[in-house]
């Protein structure tokens, strides 16, 4: 098979294994609204807000989600001493509670940065687009 015969082949069995777009609406019959009207807008004080409240989860889970590991650890340890098999159980337990709490944090930390740097990205082009707009008008000044 030919490689553009094989791609075409593998994007047609793609494009039907996608299960969300979004950049479309559903029209309600299973199909895709056409309407070609954007159903999605964000400006800077949503950016601020949502990555101010990541940054603040961020803050509140690594404090108190981390309350019970140390007495937990230390049951575990206790059962395991004691030969009782729950104690290797609780032992699970504490493990998967770190490593999902440390993604979580990360993922907050991840948010909020990214947001926060996408904010000033976004305030230092528009600065940038006024001072063009500007020189451009002092131009259209001369031309009168």
């Amino acid at each position: 098979m030919a490689f553009d015969a094989e791609w075409a082949a593998l994007r047609k069995e793609s494009a039907q294994r996608v299960d969300m777009r979004l950049n479309g609406v559903d029209d309600g019959a299973g199909g895709r609204s056409s309407s070609g009207k954007a159903d999605l807008a964000v400006n800077q004080d949503n950016l601020g807000a949502i990555g101010h409240e990541a940054y603040g989860l961020h803050t509140r889970l690594s404090k108190e989600g981390d309350h019970a590991r140390p007495s937990t650890f230390d049951a575990a340890t206790a059962l395991t001493n004691g030969n009782f098999s729950s104690g290797s159980a609780l032992l699970k337990v504490h493990d998967r509670w770190n490593t999902h709490l440390r993604t979580l944090l990360d993922s907050c930390a991840q948010i909020s940065n990214h947001l926060d740097y996408s904010k000033s990205a976004h305030a230092k082009d528009d600065a940038q687009i006024v001072g063009d707009l500007l020189a451009v008008s002092k131009l259209n000044e001369y031309l009168k």
